[in-house]
């Protein structure tokens, strides 16, 4: 059984997406998408530096983007089950059928938008913490005034807040516990996000969302998601409510996944994979030099 997946913000890296522009057709799709979202995507994949495509209002559409050319790139490949992390999710339900490669780039386009107006308001970032009693760690948040932003599990979770409770953080960690500053311009998945939740209610309300076509498991829970409708709802409000990828983790493990493979810019969720998994084969595609394994591995495992 086969899950594929698409990663979220932070995977990006300068000069990523320039191998997937090599492809045939694949530089003419990311102009057509460029222009209707109004974003020179393939200028921000191949020849942009770190800070300009840490931009939020960049990197979301650009790894939507780049998860959508990589999943085409697969051929007719048809998973058993979809899901992304954070902003992945957009890609996920494009994946799934619930929206088209069109309006999961217009919305995703949007959400950028919203979540970087929102980031500006309040100087506030993440910080991912690695290591110590995941129980201990979430009391320790706590009593610095930061969320739990994405509990990934694997021993990981991320942090988010003002940039004072994050120096905070830095200075006073959790017992066992390294803490590591995130590339990311905001603090995703709190309150702090609230103002983008009703720009994306307004977006949210011209989109028609069809039924997932596969099993589509949400960050909100990890629970697999049967209608368009609430997939579009879970996707408004999950921009300020904590990711629970370990959940997602545990329903992979519970529907007998075997087989797991990211979506460019692969490389974090299969990390994580392989910790929480045991048993369970993972792919990252980063380059289309892993397009050949990718395909093999779903031809071995996918059951859909």
């Amino acid at each position: 059984m086969l899950v594929l997946v698409a990663p979220g913000q932070g995977a990006q890296t300068p000069g990523f997406l320039t191998p997937w522009l090599d492809l045939p057709g694949a530089a003419e799709l990311v102009e057509g998408w460029s222009t209707a979202i109004g974003l020179d995507l393939a200028h921000y994949g191949s020849h942009a530096g770190a800070d300009e495509i840490r931009d939020t209002a960049v990197a979301q559409p650009l790894l939507v983007a780049a998860g959508l050319l990589a999943a085409r790139e697969l051929g007719a490949l048809s998973p058993d089950v979809v899901a992304g992390h954070s902003v992945g999710e957009i890609t996920a339900a494009a994946l799934a059928g619930v929206l088209d490669e069109t309006a999961a780039l217009g919305f995703v386009r949007t959400r950028g938008l919203a979540m970087a107006d929102a980031a500006a308001v309040t100087e506030t970032g993440m910080s991912a913490v690695l290591g110590g009693d995941p129980e201990a760690v979430l009391a320790h948040l706590e009593g610095l005034g930061l969320t739990a932003a994405n509990v990934n599990g694997a021993g990981q979770i991320v942090a988010a807040g003002t940039a004072e409770q994050l120096a905070a953080l830095g200075a006073d960690k959790p017992d066992k516990a390294r803490v590591i500053p995130l590339k990311v311009a905001g603090a995703f998945h709190t309150t702090h996000m609230a103002p983008a939740v009703a720009v994306l209610s307004e977006a949210a309300a011209k989109l028609t969302p069809a039924d997932p076509r596969l099993s589509y498991v949400s960050n909100k829970d990890g629970r697999t998601v049967a209608t368009g409708a609430e997939v579009v709802e879970r996707l408004v409000g999950q921009v300020a409510n904590p990711v629970r990828w370990d959940l997602c983790m545990e329903t992979f493990a519970a529907r007998g996944v075997t087989a797991l493979i990211e979506v460019c810019p692969g490389g974090t969720l299969t990390g994580l994979a392989k910790r929480a998994l045991p048993g369970v084969r993972t792919l990252a595609l980063k380059t289309p030099d892993d397009l050949d394994a990718a395909r093999a591995l779903a031809a071995e495992h996918a059951t859909a």
